[in-house]
């Protein structure tokens, strides 16, 4: 292949002798694996037509079936191996328990096997970062402490990839909260003012909002179900705002605790909690709108402001030079 130069990348020199093989070999295991897909794809068809010419579904559902049955095959694999290594790593202490049982319920994983299968992918993830790590820094690098060091830091990246996931999934769940607690609440008090019952208000509400508000409306399912079981409604709602984490779910729980207590209309303290919460999502966009202008600073000096001066004084600059060359040159012939 000839003397091809070497190229810098996270400051080690690699030599395209050895990229251009790796590259070749991936997009050969890349096209090899779509043709297969596509062949078995296509008898899976032949097998179903009738099924497939009566399907209805929207575009975006059809396609998204393939990203639903790729995650459900991935949750398989993890339900079925996530238990021989979350042994290695699941806490003992009741504390450490209860505290991982409240990020997962956070973050929508409500399952009793969702523990097991969080434990069960860390270990996974750091068993496999090491070894993509070690591989990959191996093959670039050779056998050396430089190559140990960057393993483990692969195999620390992809231990705390759960974690991450978790946290970013019960920030989504809340923020979606904020949102749409406001609506939930006005057509809570509309069913409540209609004559309804708080219970069939919110079971009306979480069969309405399924769409809008999907995890609003799942966790109105879930206090529904709780209170058609038997447990107090004050129950019900305090643990919704404990297992959702979202400060204005405790604050409604409480209003609608005391609300029961002192025989207050319910229908006025919901229309009050969800305008108090409107005021609050209105205040906290004042606040980021406020804090637009500081932030715009950084990228106008860095990106717009030299754009500018280039359109503004390159022209200018252009003529002093072309004004300066001949004087020069002329100064420069009159010297003895």
């Amino acid at each position: 292949m000839g003397n091809l130069p070497d190229i810098e990348f996270l400051g080690m020199s690699i030599s395209l002798a050895l990229v251009i093989p790796i590259a070749a070999f991936g997009a050969i295991a890349v096209a090899t694996w779509a043709v297969l897909d596509q062949m078995n794809g296509a008898r899976e068809k032949g097998r179903r037509l009738d099924l497939m010419s009566r399907d209805t579904r929207p575009e975006g559902e059809k396609a998204g079936s393939t990203l639903t049955r790729t995650k459900s095959l991935l949750t398989g694999i993890l339900t079925r191996e996530a238990p021989k290594f979350a042994e290695h790593i699941k806490p003992t202490k009741d504390k450490d328990i209860n505290a991982l049982k409240a990020r997962l319920v956070a973050a929508g994983y409500r399952k009793p096997e969702a523990q097991t299968i969080f434990l069960g992918s860390k270990v996974l993830g750091l068993l496999g970062g090491a070894a993509l790590g070690g591989a990959l820094f191996l093959v670039l690098n050779g056998f050396s402490m430089n190559t140990l060091i960057r393993a483990g830091i692969f195999a620390g990246i992809f231990f705390y990839l759960p974690d991450i996931h978790i946290w970013w999934r019960a920030r989504k769940r809340k923020e979606e909260i904020f949102l749409g607690l406001p609506d939930v609440l006005d057509l809570l008090v509309v069913c409540v003012e209609a004559g309804l019952g708080l219970d069939q208000a919110m079971r009306k509400v979480a069969d309405e909002m399924k769409k809008a508000w999907p995890v609003l409306s799942e966790e109105f399912n879930l206090c529904t179900m709780q209170m058609q079981m038997g447990k107090r409604r004050s129950e019900v709602m305090m643990e919704l705002g404990k297992r959702t984490g979202v400060d204005d779910l405790r604050a409604l729980a409480t209003i609608v605790i005391q609300a029961e207590k002192f025989g207050s209309s319910v229908a006025q303290a919901l229309r009050v909690q969800s305008e108090a919460m409107r005021t609050k999502r209105r205040q906290i966009a004042e606040e980021k709108a406020a804090k637009t202008a500081v932030q715009l600073i950084f990228p106008l000096v860095l990106f717009i402001f030299p754009a500018i001066f280039v359109v503004l004084v390159g022209p200018a600059a252009i003529t002093v030079v072309n004004e300066m060359l001949p004087m020069m040159s002329e100064n420069d012939g009159s010297t003895p």
